[in-house]
């Protein structure tokens, strides 16, 4: 059976932008990890990588694309569709470009091909990711998100990203940027997987011309966020002891109870069974034919090469609808330290 899936989405400058790549969101393994990720994901054919300034990772991403032009993999850098991230902290128009810089530095390139703002919420500027006061609490700030998009657009005139688009905005918040934009978003990226959707969101989206992309498109069956609180490593954690989008992240996203997974779901075993595939694979050949690109993250080799192996069948309409049953639950990045911002996208239904 062979694939119906076209292999990029092409956005409106022309670019192509592959449909499936490389996520490195709360990647485990340690440093050097993601290097050798990237490398090895280059090498059996990835050409798009996702990472963000605030994941710092993008000095690893950036050494492992610069390893793969030095030993003639790639021939050049503009072979990969770098996609990252400004984050919260830098969202005042009057110094994006020197944030950006940044991240462009760290990556050891002139311009990326997508750089998305990661939430519409922003936080007192700085390079502190999560700035907090005496009483340990996190400082917003109220920056316009149109005016951090004329700042986005201002790096498309530079030269320094080819697209720009959005991350974690509810339709209210994207329709905002549609009805002022010069440069109009090109992309989405949200949670997406079989359990959590985001259809209403996602045809928005496409019926407005704008590509969307699912992150933790496998529903992050082994992250610690599925666990009871109790089995936390540190249940009393403090903001001063976060260090990172990770800690923080895992820290007050944390859902109470017995989650599901996608590997105990008898539909998708009995599909994957059918198919010779794996579970992973269907959930994201599901996805693609959703129209949506999919950003799987893994630092093993064998399951990104699994991951990237989705074009060789395709699922049926009734296939489809059986996944389809299964979306019945909440989002599982819900950010809850944000929720007090008056940006926080998550109060409205879609």
């Amino acid at each position: 059976m062979s694939s119906d899936i076209a292999e990029f989405a092409v956005l409106p400058n022309g670019t192509k932008y592959p449909v499936i790549g490389l996520g490195t969101h709360n990647v485990t393994g340690g440093p050097g990890s993601v290097r050798k990720a990237v490398k090895y994901a280059i090498d059996i054919g990835y050409r798009s990588v996702d990472c963000a300034y605030a994941y710092e990772n993008e000095k690893e991403v950036g050494d492992g694309i610069q390893a793969k032009l030095d030993d003639g993999t790639i021939k050049d850098k503009k072979e990969m569709f770098i996609t990252t991230k400004l984050w919260n902290t830098h969202h005042n128009p009057r110094h994006i470009k020197e944030n950006f810089q940044k991240s462009l530095d760290n990556l050891k390139v002139n311009c990326v091909q997508l750089l998305v703002i990661h939430w519409p919420i922003s936080l007192k500027d700085g390079d502190d990711l999560f700035p907090k006061d005496k009483n340990d609490q996190i400082m917003f700030a109220n920056h316009d998100i149109i005016d951090t998009w004329k700042g986005m657009e201002e790096l498309v005139d530079a030269g320094m990203a080819e697209n720009i688009g959005l991350s974690n905005f509810n339709k209210s918040q994207v329709e905002r940027i549609l009805q002022s934009a010069r440069i109009k978003p090109c992309n989405l990226q949200v949670e997406i997987h079989p359990y959590f959707s985001n259809r209403k969101l996602a045809n928005f989206c496409l019926s407005k011309g704008i590509t969307v992309t699912a992150y933790a498109p496998l529903a992050n069956p082994d992250s610690p966020l599925w666990l009871p609180i109790n089995q936390l490593s540190k249940p009393r954690l403090k903001l001063k002891d976060c260090r990172s989008l990770t800690f923080i992240s895992l820290y007050y996203n944390r859902r109470k109870g017995k989650e599901p997974s996608i590997f105990d779901e008898p539909v998708l075993k009995d599909i994957a069974q059918k198919k010779g595939k794996t579970i992973p694979q269907v959930v994201l050949r599901f996805i693609l034919q959703r129209n949506i690109i999919v950003i799987p993250k893994s630092v093993t080799p064998s399951r990104i090469k699994e991951n990237f192996d989705v074009f060789s069948f395709s699922l049926s309409p009734d296939e489809m609808e059986q996944i389809w049953a299964l979306d019945k639950y909440p989002r599982i990045w819900i950010e809850k330290w944000a929720s007090e911002h008056k940006e926080y996208p998550f109060h409205e239904d879609f």
